[in-house]
């Protein structure tokens, strides 16, 4: 699993008085690729966007575990420190991991994240939690069609 942070940046009806106001919003799209994430992101927000808008940047994100919370409407990002014990060599190796949480304050997201770590055989230390831009994750969804054939299919079909 890829997971891509995707920038849209289009003219938002802000109603009132302040009319249009030029906004960049941030998406988490999981793809196989920049094209593929690119496309997701396009198909996912046509419906919601009325004008034009454009990908205006995406990049790769590296993200080890994901914990969701359906009644959390912001996203944070942990960076978590686990200790990894190599016992043949008698040594020990910190290895940091990215995780995202679904919540809806810093502390539920705090508590979300050290409930899902309870599991966790390995010692670990949560060395950060921070609110992040992304308004809203696409996950990849299997029964959906692909939007495109591969090379290879087109060439079979022929």
């Amino acid at each position: 699993m890829s997971w891509f942070e995707c920038k849209i940046k289009y003219e938002k009806n802000m109603g009132g008085e302040e009319g249009v106001a030029k906004v960049s919003e941030t998406y988490l799209v999981d793809a196989m690729s920049f094209t593929e994430a690119e496309e997701r992101v396009i198909k996912e927000m046509t419906p919601f966007i009325s004008g034009d808008f454009e990908v205006a940047n995406i990049r790769k994100l590296k993200i080890t575990e994901m914990f969701q919370n359906p009644s959390g409407d912001r996203w944070y990002r942990s960076k978590v420190n686990i200790t990894i014990a190599n016992v043949e060599e008698q040594t020990e190796k910190t290895v940091s991991e990215a995780m995202l949480i679904q919540a809806s304050s810093f502390k539920d997201a705090l508590e979300t994240l050290e409930k899902g770590l309870k599991g966790t055989l390995a010692p670990h230390e949560i060395v950060s939690l921070t609110e992040t831009p992304i308004m809203d994750v696409y996950f990849y969804d299997p029964s959906a069609k692909a939007p495109h054939k591969t090379q290879e299919e087109i060439i079979l079909a022929d």
